[in-house]
């Protein structure tokens, strides 16, 4: 299964099932797991783990070295579960810091030419569109979509199933189950259409939507939204993560600019 143009160096940990196109490149400390499928001109360097069931498009690299000042070739790791769609000229780079780490979930689909810098963290059911460019320490957390051709500033978060409009700009902490829009960003509404799909109840989407519309609420810090959000709303477990997101901030903070924060009643 491995094409004989392909050149793997024989150290490499390659699965059962394991395609390896031509013109490939394993490096050394790569190991791949069952059924992943790597195809034309991918290079998969440095010390890299990838899981079973992916498919790993022409032209991908993954865990080169990273774009960062401080790194001078200390090991550093990029580990990637099962069952990814990576496309087309996708980068991913290793961890800057010793030991450090890149990680990238699950059943995540990676459109082509997305960048992922070092010591980002992707968690599962993630969809990233064309041209989204992570900057180093950025989290995405689980089934997030972001809207393609954005730019994702280093060491911001992106909450769960939080949906993010193309050519948005992200210097700021987006929360959970949210939709933001624009440069500068602005928190529009919740993701209802997101909430339902994944069968989030009636009760939870409705205190999402009303902690996002008091987040985004003309003169409230972010502690005061925090305490007015707890006092008021019904805590289902949405509402909790919600809660926790808010409470512990990179530092880049949490985005609480609005514009026209609401959503009908049919949709919540």
């Amino acid at each position: 299964m491995i094409h004989p143009s392909a050149v793997v160096h024989p150290h490499a940990k390659i699965g059962e099932d394991v395609e390896i196109g031509p013109f490939a490149v394993i490096g050394e400390n790569v190991e791949i797991g069952a059924g992943t499928k790597v195809m034309s001109s991918v290079v998969i360097d440095g010390w890299t783990t990838i899981g079973k069931n992916n498919r790993i498009f022409p032209g991908a690299i993954i865990g080169m070295a990273p774009q960062d000042f401080s790194y001078k070739g200390q090991r550093s790791f990029v580990k990637i579960g099962d069952n990814n769609d990576i496309r087309e000229y996708v980068t991913i780079h290793r961890a800057a810091d010793e030991d450090g780490l890149t990680c990238v979930g699950s059943d995540n689909l990676i459109m082509a030419n997305v960048h992922i810098a070092h010591n980002c963290r992707i968690g599962n059911q993630v969809t990233m569109a064309n041209y989204v460019g992570l900057a180093g320490h950025s989290v995405v957390e689980d089934q997030a979509v972001l809207g393609g051709l954005l730019g994702i500033h280093q060491h911001t978060r992106i909450g769960r199933l939080c949906m993010v409009g193309g050519c948005s700009k992200i210097n700021k902490d987006l929360p959970p189950f949210s939709m933001v829009d624009g440069n500068p960003c602005r928190l529009f509404s919740m993701n209802f259409r997101g909430m339902r799909r994944r069968g989030i109840s009636q009760s939870s989407r409705l205190a999402i939507q009303k902690a996002i519309t008091i987040l985004g609420s003309c003169g409230l810090t972010i502690d005061a939204a925090i305490e007015r959000i707890d006092r008021e709303l019904e805590h289902t477990p949405e509402l909790e993560q919600f809660l926790a997101f808010l409470k512990a901030p990179s530092r880049m903070g949490v985005l609480n600019k609005a514009r026209g924060v609401g959503a009908r009643a049919h949709d919540i």
